[in-house]
């Protein structure tokens, strides 16, 4: 089982790469979905496979071994893994998995898979995370009886919708963000104009300075959920706007 600082370390990595790719494929697959799919395929980058072969996403050959894109190069390593064809008998199997040259490579080719296989049209551009990885498994991608659960756990656990949003690094400890005011700089003050924008408070761009549109935002977004109107955000405004 992956640790704290290996899980940390992973995210730090994965978080920036995955939220890139998904802008290059227009957004289709949730940045979230992408990032949960690589925490639980690689056991947060602690697999022997995914080390090996930058395999981060447990895609096969497939019999014809068909390129989605230039992502994959054609190398494959062979190894062992657990279908469940009748969604819930465990079948062991031996298949030949992609190997790529680098975790951008892994997951760009993850993402060319889905957004041009026909079978997987039905996760592009859905209205939620949970929807899109329905669409996913839907599409043959893994035969898990509770794969969406797992996937949509580590979603929640580490907060990674903000990915969806606007936010580009990881943040650590998502769960207990610090108190902000006017002054403020930083990922959560962007993730605070992100959301707030979102929400339809314009405070102008996402740029991470806590400046006076920012609180003017605030004050207002406290005002209409009855809380109190100081412009600054602390546990109370931000379980509200989260």
């Amino acid at each position: 089982m992956a640790t704290k600082t290996q899980i940390n370390a992973f995210l730090k990595m994965i978080v920036p790469i995955a939220v890139r790719q998904c802008k290059k494929h227009d957004n289709k697959i949730y940045a979230s979905v992408c990032i949960a799919q690589a925490c639980h395929e690689s056991g947060y980058g602690t697999s022997a496979k995914m080390v090996k072969a930058n395999a981060l996403y447990g895609v096969k050959v497939g019999k014809s071994a068909y390129k989605y894109g230039s992502a994959w190069k054609g190398a494959a390593y062979k190894t062992g893994t657990t279908e469940y064809y009748d969604g819930k008998t465990a079948t062991k199997i031996t298949d030949y998995f992609r190997q790529y040259d680098s975790i951008e490579d892994a997951t760009e080719d993850y993402l060319d898979l889905l957004c041009t296989a026909s079978r997987y049209k039905g996760a592009l551009n859905q209205p939620t995370a949970q929807k899109c990885i329905e669409g996913i498994i839907k599409g043959g991608y893994a035969t898990g009886p509770q794969y969406v659960s797992h996937i949509m756990a580590v979603i929640d656990k580490y907060d990674l919708t903000r990915y969806d949003i606007g936010l580009t690094e990881w943040i650590p400890n998502a769960g207990s963000r610090a108190t902000i005011k006017k002054g403020s700089r930083g990922e959560d003050v962007k993730y605070l104009q992100t959301r707030l924008n979102a929400l339809g408070y314009d405070v102008g761009a996402n740029d991470g300075i806590f400046g006076e549109k920012t609180k003017a935002g605030v004050i207002r977004f406290q005002s209409d959920h009855s809380l109190t109107a100081d412009g600054i955000v602390g546990s109370k405004t931000w379980n509200a706007i989260e």
